[in-house]
Parts: C-alpha cells; sequence; structure tokens
C-alpha cells in the first residue's frame, strides 16, 4: 500500500539545518521512526530539497529546527503553507535538557556526546541501526527527542541520560 494512501498518524519532524542537513522522524508515541542526512550541494537546490523532505512525511504537524541560518526562512515558509506547527531553537536549547554537562558545549564533544545520546535513542526505538552516524543526523535525532518532549508527545526522559564522564 502506498504511503500518501495510508491515514497518517501525527509526525514530528527535526531538521538540522544547513546545505548539508540531518532530518530525524518522530512518531506520536514519542519513537524515533526513520533518520538521515543529506547534502543538498548549493542553496537553489534548499527550496525543492525541503519540499521533499517534507512530502515524503505527508503525516508531519510537527517540524523542529535547529539553527539560524538563511536556509530557516526557507522551511518556516514551507512549513506555513503546509499548517505545520514549527518550533525553532539552538542547539544550547536541547543540548541543555538532554546532555546537561554544567559547562558549555561546542564543537567536537558536543557533536561526539550527541553520537552517542543519537545511538542510545536509536536502540531505545529499535529504528534501523545505521553503518555510519552523520554528525548532522545524530543531531537531528537528539533535537527530535527534545521536540517530542517539548510538545507533551513523551512526559518524561524514556531513560538515564549518560552523564559527562560516561560520552567524553
Amino acid at each position: 500500500m502506498n504511503r500518501q494512501s495510508v491515514p497518517a498518524a501525527p509526525e514530528l519532524l527535526a531538521v538540522d539545518l544547513g546545505l548539508r542537513m540531518g532530518w530525524a522522524q518522530y512518531g506520536a508515541n514519542g519513537r524515533l521512526l526513520h533518520y538521515g542526512a543529506h547534502n543538498f550541494g548549493a542553496r537553489k537546490r534548499l527550496r525543492s530539497g525541503c519540499k521533499w523532505l517534507l512530502n515524503r512525511f505527508p503525516g508531519t504537524q510537527w517540524l523542529v529546527l535547529e539553527g539560524g541560518d538563511a536556509s530557516s526562512r526557507v522551511w518556516k515558509a514551507e512549513a506555513e503553507r503546509r499548517k505545520i506547527q514549527t518550533l525553532h531553537v539552538g542547539a544550547e536549547t536541547w543540548r541543555e535538557v538532554l546532555l546537561p554537562s554544567g559547562s558549555p558545549q561546542t564543537g567536537a564533544v558536543a557533536k561526539g556526546r550527541a553520537d552517542t545520546l543519537a545511538r542510545s535513542i536509536i536502540g531505545w526505538s529499535e529504528a534501523k541501526r545505521p553503518t555510519t552516524l552523520r554528525h548532522d543526523a545524530a543531531e537531528a535525532i537528539c533535537l527530535g527527542l527534545w521536540g517530542v518532549l517539548e510538545i507533551g508527545w513523551l512526559d518524561e526522559h524514556p531513560f538515564s541520560f549518560p552523564g559527562p564522564s560516561q560520552i567524553l
């Protein structure tokens, strides 16, 4: 049966913005369904890429964006056109909730911690395990978990998050 013909349950799509972007799709039960990364290569392909990804997941009711570059305008406009609710945050917002450390998290340390957390989320959700996991996809997976907590699809963290010493 064609995915488009199946009545869609509510879905959340998290996107780590940029020409090289990561994405993660969550179901209303708060579990990760699909994830990936894509390189648009050029700004002119961004608009069609945004439509392509949203068309791939027609049940999207929430779009959670991370990043502040110009691509956010494209995503927000397309979400508004489709009447999709949108949250737009910086990485520090979800990192503070999901990866608390007491000190600012930037660069390679933050990306490494996000990778570890993303792999835990993949396992908990019983999603397909990656052979490799790009940092853009890992951050989108973490952003998506923050999103489902923020909108109330999950009442609490699904598991104990590793402390900083366990991730470094």
